[in-house]
């Protein structure tokens, strides 16, 4: 059949240009981890060199690191670099794989990041609603958006799970073409 072809393509495609902004936010924000180190070098001089202590950069420490961890997620789970403990996976054919990543993304990845959205949507709107800031007199007045990430992993979790669950039906859409 001609029209086969492209309509085996066509979820392939679909996960390549829903994953393409996942891997770009985890590129764009790898970077915080560099100045994560700056800026903790930072808080490090000046409280042990010069004596000032700083709260509003030791926050900006755990803003980074928040930032880091949620939004580049998806593009670690997009590289196959998450944890994945590897008893059968890696001794079973591409096929089976296939359909343990369709399995895992549909059944885990999809509905934790659906409830983690729903869930936190509440909380993070309280903290909008109030413009919450740092408990610290010193410190950020940005809690509201820290929180923020919450919902924001969430979506982009989601986002790479759809396109690994098309990923893994594209595969054994071609697996089932070869035999």
């Amino acid at each position: 059949m001609p029209n086969a072809q492209p309509a085996r393509r066509l979820p392939a495609r679909l996960a390549a240009a829903l994953e393409a902004p996942v891997v770009a936010i985890g590129n764009l924000v790898a970077w915080c981890a560099i100045l994560m180190v700056i800026v903790e070098f930072a808080v490090v001089l000046m409280r042990y060199v010069f004596g000032i202590g700083s709260v509003a950069l030791q926050e900006s420490v755990i803003y980074l690191h928040a930032a880091t961890f949620m939004l580049a997620c998806g593009a670690v789970l997009a590289r196959d670099g998450h944890v994945r403990v590897d008893v059968v996976y890696g001794r079973i054919g591409a096929r089976w794989q296939a359909l343990v990543d369709l399995l895992g993304a549909l059944f885990f990845v999809v509905p934790l990041a659906v409830l983690t959205f729903h869930v936190s949507l509440p909380y993070v709107a309280r903290s909008w609603a109030i413009l919450e800031g740092s408990r610290e007199t010193s410190g950020l007045p940005f809690v509201y958006l820290l929180k923020t990430l919450i919902p924001a992993f969430a979506v982009l979790l989601a986002v790479q799970g759809i396109s690994m669950a098309l990923r893994a039906l594209a595969a054994l859409a071609t697996s089932n073409g070869e035999r």
